[in-house]
């Protein structure tokens, strides 16, 4: 009789501690579960394998847990390291860890340049081109004038304006440049001012955007039917990262850029990226274009990418591309040593329009070469197609510094140099605005020769600063309209010690044109003869023959 009471006094034992054991062991899996989930919710991992941000989440998690399993709590609920199980099992499981934490970096050793140079090398495709062939005349018409920073200005301007809006809403600083029915503008949303003004406004959502005209410096309002909901700085489920997250779990998700369609209606493009091993040799495998009214989104494939689309690819991602084709065509070690035709970009890139797509631009020099471009690529923000074109001259910091050089007086700053192609020469561009950002003069640099310089007031218009940097070559344009007329009346005028001349034809058509023009013909024409003109808007470019009475 007292066996068995001690064989039940015993199972009564084992069966308590079991429960007891089994009761830690699920309140520890329950407090793993609540972490890993907060901790998805905040830093939104992607479920792939190649992302470095799931090894971060998933050793994070991993390591929380070993830890909370090697440390028990006695009867006083002080904090024990757990003696029965550290002997065997944690050696083996810590040890585990830490070769799992070192294998993401063993796979970025072996990724590394150093042993695939030429995968790396080969990431993009350059191609060779020639530049009065590709890149067409510039058209002042369709000229963006103004920068980033410019256009930041006018739109908190015009927000400023709009008394029901402002105490409620912020100004994005994205400025995404698109191409917009033939205008190039520059598109942000507005935001949530607060976390207190996303609940007082989460309802009716971000009501409206800014377009700011780049080349005309017009910005407006549009305001929305519909609020905008998912928002960078919207909140739990509204919040747009958040929202991609849960719609796409295993999408490695680039930086959103805000974009309108041809109707005007706003979207966030996403793209989405794929990497070789952990985290190495990123590329663009699709995007997602997400409507921020609705929520809805649908997931492109590169190819597939609408055309209304102008940024697929981010412009960090290209110079990166473009660094590592420059660096590592012949090699790692040739990249450090011997650098034998080692290329790389130049600080910093601008954007221009061609063709209804937006184009990336930036010089190419040599790594040994801090003065001097080789030459300069242009990149299809849409397709990725990229160009080379060879033109050896200054880099762009030098041209900036020499236009405001000029003007040091003023302390006028200069926009990063748009590249065009002037009289069918590679041209810098530049606007000098003043501590206001308003731009109060144009400048045109030589590539070749960043010592030739002209720097003229804005008040004058863009064509005429072009004309005086030409000097005697006129601006002709493919574009401009030929005609012959008869002159029926000439009159003349000085500005800023500068001749024109302003005719009448038969037909009561007026013309405008610089001495500059013609200098050897202007002075002896007369009323009554017949000329044969190129203009455009009523401003001659060019005279091509006279004819007299």
């Amino acid at each position: 009789m007292e066996k068995i009471f001690r064989f039940f006094i015993f199972y009564g034992i084992i069966h308590l501690e079991m429960r007891i054991f089994m009761k830690k062991i699920l309140i520890k899996l329950g407090i793993i579960i609540l972490f890993g989930s907060i901790l998805y919710y905040f830093l939104l991992p992607p479920f792939h394998l190649s992302s470095p941000l799931f090894w971060v989440y998933i050793l994070f998690l991993l390591g929380f847990s070993l830890f909370l399993f090697s440390f028990t709590t006695n009867k006083k609920g002080d904090l024990l390291l757990a003696k029965h199980r550290s002997k065997k099992v944690l050696p083996i499981l810590w040890g585990g860890y830490l070769l799992l934490l070192l294998f993401p970096f063993i796979l970025l050793f072996f990724g590394c340049p150093l042993f695939n140079a030429k995968t790396y090398a080969n990431r993009i495709e350059i191609i060779d081109a020639d530049f009065k062939e590709d890149i067409k005349e510039v058209d002042f018409n369709a000229l963006p004038l103004l920068d980033k920073d410019s256009s930041m200005k006018l739109g908190d301007r015009v927000m400023g304006q709009m008394t029901d809006l402002v105490s409620q809403f912020t100004v994005s600083e994205l400025y995404t440049q698109i191409n917009y029915k033939e205008e190039i503008v520059r598109v942000t949303p507005l935001e949530y001012a607060s976390i207190i003004k996303y609940f007082t406004n989460h309802k009716e959502g971000v009501k409206g955007y800014i377009v700011v005209n780049s080349v005309t410096g017009k910005a407006n309002l549009v305001k929305l039917d519909k609020g905008m909901q998912y928002m960078p700085s919207a909140i739990f489920s509204k919040d747009l990262y958040r929202h991609l997250r849960f719609s796409y779990p295993t999408k490695i998700f680039g930086s959103a850029s805000f974009e309108i369609d041809n109707e005007g209606n706003p979207y966030w493009i996403v793209p989405t990226y794929q990497y070789k091993w952990i985290g190495l040799k990123k590329e663009v495998n699709g995007v997602v274009i997400l409507d921020p009214v609705t929520g809805e989104s649908h997931f492109y494939k590169v190819k597939d990418v609408p055309k209304w689309v102008d940024h697929v690819y981010p412009a960090d991602l290209i110079i990166d591309q473009v660094d590592n084709h420059g660096l590592y065509q012949n090699g790692f070690f040739n990249s450090l040593f011997g650098q034998k035709g080692v290329m790389i970009t130049t600080e910093g890139y601008n954007y221009t329009v061609q063709d209804d797509d937006v184009y990336l631009y930036t010089g190419i020099t040599s790594v040994t070469n801090d003065e001097s471009i080789l030459g300069f690529i242009m990149s299809n923000l849409r397709t990725k197609e990229t160009k080379f074109y060879s033109a050896s001259g200054a880099k762009e910091e030098s041209a900036r510094q020499s236009a405001e050089g000029k003007v040091q007086q003023m302390s006028y700053t200069s926009t990063f140099p748009l590249l065009i192609n002037l009289n069918e020469k590679p041209t810098y561009f530049l606007s000098l605005k003043d501590n206001a950002g308003l731009v109060k003069m144009y400048a045109f640099v030589d590539v070749e020769d960043y010592q030739n310089v002209v720097v003229t007031d804005a008040s004058l218009g863009i064509e005429e600063a072009a004309n005086q940097y030409l000097k005697d070559a006129p601006l002709v344009s493919k574009n401009d309209e030929q005609l012959t007329i008869t002159i029926q009346e000439i009159k003349t005028a000085i500005l800023d010690g500068l001749t024109f001349y302003y005719l009448t034809d038969t037909e009561n058509n007026r013309y405008k044109v610089s001495i500059k023009v013609a200098p050897n013909s202007l002075p002896f024409i007369h009323e009554g003869e017949e000329i044969k003109v190129s203009y455009r808007m009523g401003d001659i470019r060019e005279i091509t023959k006279v004819h007299a009475d």
